[in-house]
């Protein structure tokens, strides 16, 4: 009996200190754009995928032409000749789904490289803020379904501890 005594108050214990906590809400996304460095990376990466549309582009009049020289072949013409043209069709359809491949590839390798710092920066700043305002738990604002009159709202915190607006 004793025992179950002592396991239902270890139970309960950390109910009652998870009740008696400091609960915070943040809205990371506004904080994120609203940073400088979100900018510069959004440009790199929209610079970077100008540079691989451009590069594709030059892929689909290439294989434009080369389509176009093939229905311009005569019936005339040896079937060794159509077959070597249909395998290079072939080949450069493959080259443009590869091409196609490492570019999305990179973008994304460049994003998460160009985003890592950022999101580190806002996740050091809820630390800090977390530290500073005695919260239990920050939580992500995404979809509440409620949120009480002790729950405060750390956005604006972070955002002045980030040092924008």
């Amino acid at each position: 009996m004793l025992k179950k005594f002592i396991a239902a108050i270890l139970i309960a214990l950390p109910a009652l200190t998870f009740a008696q906590g400091k609960f915070g809400i943040i809205k990371t996304q506004p904080i994120i754009e609203a940073l400088p460095e979100t900018k510069d990376a959004a440009t790199q990466l929209e610079t970077a995928s100008n540079k691989y549309q451009e590069e594709f582009k030059n892929f689909e009049e290439e294989m434009n032409k080369k389509v176009s020289e093939y229905q311009a072949l005569g019936e005339d013409t040896p079937a060794m000749v159509k077959d070597r043209r249909m395998k290079e069709l072939q080949d450069l359809n493959n080259k443009m789904n590869e091409f196609r491949s490492m570019a999305e590839r990179d973008l994304q390798r460049q994003q998460e490289q160009l985003f890592a710092p950022i999101q580190q920066k806002v996740h050091d700043a809820i630390m800090a803020v977390g530290k500073e305002g005695n919260y239990t738990f920050i939580f992500e604002d995404m979809v509440p379904v409620y949120t009480g009159t002790d729950v405060i709202d750390v956005t604006d915190a972070v955002k002045a501890k980030l040092g924008v607006k």
